[in-house]
């Protein structure tokens, strides 16, 4: 399992499109969308400089271009240069503000055309100035701006042009104020269309976020429940061997002896389990150095409980010889495991017995003791019930524990090992 911070991220700077185990799962071309989208909210951390400088390259020269169509507008002089300059400066800022640029731009061009200079690529100031308010969701500020625009050109095109420069002017075709309109329509829709876009993106990339963390979590979940698994059998059998060995150091040295030897090579496997589990943190998505454990590890498991004085007696049922898918053949070994961990740890009884019984499309497990509960934590946590259902649960199986009607306790566990109806649970 990959690394993860609290962002649901890898540490370092995540890729949000990396999946938990550590591997990209085809990074996108940008990681939060194209760069123009990255508007409203903190911003981007530079000022949009490239753009603004060939905006500004293409409104001036564009504007030169232009006046040689409109004789009978003024010249471009050195004002109508300020203006054009001061309109596509403003666009430097349109991220960080872009209400006031909207509305800021709209007013260069008003004076722009009020002062008689020719229509032009002067209008390109405005429709970025209002795409970028739009996509930062104020479209209520993108229409102010626009519709500001167009009723000042209709004012100044119809009422004030008597009193403005050329001197010769007339008053503009209501035809030309229609594909104004048309135009500042088109602005604003092309603009809602990249706001909805955006919005799509990060409904998306918040989705696959949210993904990545819950596999992290799940993955912690599953290496958590794996390490108790482990560490409590283990230690409980060291802590039994331990009591023996103690108990017997003085007068009977050679059953200490053993005891030791017992807490050694309990020690000894659980450290290898563990390391098992631990190398996947650090090199994730490796493939174990030793398989998991499975049912064919059972007599060892006995082995285990005989050492701590605790008799085991396992019968098996059914089956055809096929090995039970890996999850499956995990969980089933740990579930039984854990049982009998419990049987050590709680149980008075010194016998247990262990049914496996295989079905097509299930296996159930059943462990019983006699009894009585002794009381004793022996440094348990209280979670081995739970892990066992968490196991169950993972593959769309059940856990019944509890005490039985003559006494003891009983787990019963029925795991899927196949797509398909699942055997029948054990009478009680």
């Amino acid at each position: 399992m990959g690394r993860v911070d609290s962002s649901g991220g890898h540490q370092g700077r995540p890729g949000w499109w990396a999946d938990p185990s550590g591997r990209p799962a085809g990074p996108p071309r940008w990681r939060q969308g194209p760069p123009w989208w990255r508007l409203g909210g903190a911003g981007p951390r530079h000022l949009p400089w490239a753009t603004t400088v060939l905006l500004t390259v293409f409104v001036q020269v564009g504007t030169t271009f232009a006046a040689h169509g409109q004789p009978e507008r003024a010249t471009v002089d050195g004002y109508a240069r300020a203006l054009l300059l001061a309109g596509t400066a403003a666009l430097l800022l349109r991220h960080r503000h872009p209400v006031a640029v909207a509305y800021f731009t709209s007013g260069t061009v008003l004076v722009h055309l009020g002062a008689g200079y020719p229509y032009g690529p002067v209008f390109v100031t405005v429709a970025v100035a209002c795409f970028a308010v739009v996509v930062a969701g104020h479209r209520g500020a993108a229409w102010g701006a626009l519709g500001t625009l167009w009723a000042g050109h209709v004012l100044i095109a119809h009422w004030l042009f008597r009193y403005l420069p050329p001197a010769d002017d007339g008053a503009e075709s209501w035809g030309q104020e229609i594909a104004v309109a048309v135009w500042v329509v088109a602005i604003v829709a092309v603009s809602e269309l990249a706001r909805t876009r955006r919005e799509q993106w990060i409904k998306q990339r918040e989705e696959r976020e949210l993904a990545a963390r819950r596999r992290a979590d799940e993955e912690r979940l599953r290496m958590a429940r794996e390490l108790h698994d482990v560490l409590a059998h283990s230690i409980s059998v060291i802590n039994v061997q331990a009591g023996v060995g103690l108990a017997l150091l003085d007068s009977d040295p050679e059953q200490a002896r053993a005891a030791l030897t017992t807490i050694k090579a309990a020690s000894k496997e659980a450290l290898g389990e563990v390391r098992q589990v631990l190398d996947t943190l650090r090199a994730p998505g490796a493939a174990p150095r030793a398989p998991a454990p499975g049912l064919d590890r059972l007599p060892e498991l006995v082995e285990q409980a005989r050492s701590t004085g605790l008799t085991v007696t396992v019968t098996t049922e059914g089956g055809s010889g096929e090995a039970l898918p890996p999850g499956a053949d995990l969980a089933a070994f740990r579930i039984v495991q854990e049982a009998l961990t419990n049987v050590v740890r709680h149980s008075g009884s010194r016998a247990a017995r262990v049914l496996v019984r295989h079905a097509p499309g299930a296996v159930t497990l059943r462990v019983d003791d006699d009894g009585p509960a002794t009381g004793a934590q022996a440094g348990g946590s209280g979670n081995g019930l739970a892990g066992m259902r968490e196991r169950a649960a993972a593959l769309k199986g059940t856990i019944e524990a509890g005490p039985r009607p003559d006494g003891g306790f009983r787990v019963i566990a029925v795991l899927p090992t196949r797509t398909g109806p699942t055997a029948p649970q054990e009478d009680q």
